[in-house]
């Protein structure tokens, strides 16, 4: 980019999730969920690279093997150390900046992506997050590699470091935090996949627009919301597991 600064997406992936287990490989329309989502991200006009940051563990091969299929750098690590993993596989794939993500939202918006980039470049903030302005399952957050080896280096608590993040916006008086804004006010659909019901819903909605716009967007998914109501009955009533929980990706 012409700022000098360089984004690279580090996406967690695993197949020993808790609440359903294989979920990222979980196919639909005979392709897997981490395909749609790399193939969205890859749209992206700003990025660097895109990493997938998996586990040392043997049922995580076959996330291995899907990166490979598809010449998408991957890294492999702790699966309790999340934090630890993010930084290792930036060492690996170096860039200014890190964009995190997770595998578990399978229609990022690469338009979204880029907004949250040239709000994050025009800021001055050194961590940014979008989780106040879009649905649940476009989150991104954006920092600084300098932030990822600060907070890789303190003695943090095992959820923090399983998290990665919670060091950063824990601790306002120690960085420039701020939040991407968006021009539209959007309802709080669930897009994440934790659940079977998660996973029918993202289901239906690839299947109603895949076919005809393989690149749809949230306007597309918002507008099909619109048309059929019922959707958003499938899985809003599952709550959302908080960063002190367990959950790894």
């Amino acid at each position: 980019m012409k700022s000098g600064k360089t984004f690279t997406v580090i996406n967690q992936a695993r197949m020993t999730s808790t609440r359903l287990p294989g979920k990222v490989l979980k196919p639909v329309l005979g392709k897997p969920l981490l395909e749609y989502q790399i193939e969205r991200i890859r749209r992206s006009r700003h990025l660097h690279d895109l990493v997938i940051a998996t586990t040392v563990n043997a049922e995580d091969q076959a996330i291995v093997a899907l990166c490979e299929r598809l010449n998408v750098h991957v890294f492999r690590g702790s699966e309790m150390d999340v934090l630890g993993r993010y930084y290792q596989a930036h060492l690996k794939y170096p860039s200014t900046h890190i964009i995190r993500v997770t595998s578990d939202c399978p229609l990022h918006d690469p338009q979204i992506l880029d907004h949250c980039i040239e709000q994050y470049l025009d800021s001055g903030m050194n961590y940014m997050s979008n989780s106040e302005a879009y649905p649940n399952g476009m989150n991104v957050e954006i920092f600084s590699a300098e932030m990822l080896a600060e907070a890789n280096n303190q003695g943090l608590k095992p959820y923090e470091r399983e998290h990665v993040t919670p060091y950063f916006y824990t601790h306002p008086e120690l960085f420039r935090l701020g939040q991407v804004r968006s021009e539209q006010v959007y309802p709080k659909y669930r897009l994440t996949v934790d659940t079977p019901e998660d996973f029918q819903l993202i289901q239906t909605l690839i299947e109603r627009l895949w076919p005809v716009k393989p690149n749809f967007d949230l306007a597309d998914i918002c507008h099909e919301f619109d048309k059929d109501p019922s959707l958003n009955q499938i899985n809003s009533h599952i709550e959302q597991k908080k960063y002190n929980e367990t959950q790894k990706k």
